[in-house]
């Protein structure tokens, strides 16, 4: 299991999954939703209570990773598969442009 910190303009927004049966999971920070209802990281991910699960990458965080040749140098100097998403994303999206970005949470074990 893989999990990520997502932060939205450096506040923790909420936690992104991938189990280990590769099923994603995203849920809000409880703070998160109580403080800022009306911030949502994406139209598809409104701020909820709910967990939202998916078979695949959320298509939001899939944009977050680089293309092209940028893939390219992150896929080669990180060692990581073009088709690992979850692990690009931990890797290349810790100072993605934008409000949203992607901080790894080590395991507890």
């Amino acid at each position: 299991m893989r999990r990520a910190e997502v932060r939205y303009n450096n506040l923790r927004a909420g936690v992104l999954v991938e189990s280990d049966e590769g099923e994603y999971l995203f849920s809000y920070d409880k703070e998160y939703v109580r403080s800022y209802p009306d911030l949502f990281i994406s139209f598809q991910l409104p701020v909820s209570i709910h967990t939202y699960r998916s078979k695949r990458l959320f298509p939001f965080f899939d944009g977050l990773i680089p293309e092209g040749w940028l893939l390219n140098i992150a896929a080669e100097s990180w060692k990581i598969n073009k088709n690992d998403r979850m692990g690009l994303l931990l890797a290349c999206c810790q100072n993605a442009i934008g409000a949203v970005s992607i901080h790894p949470i080590e395991s507890d074990y």
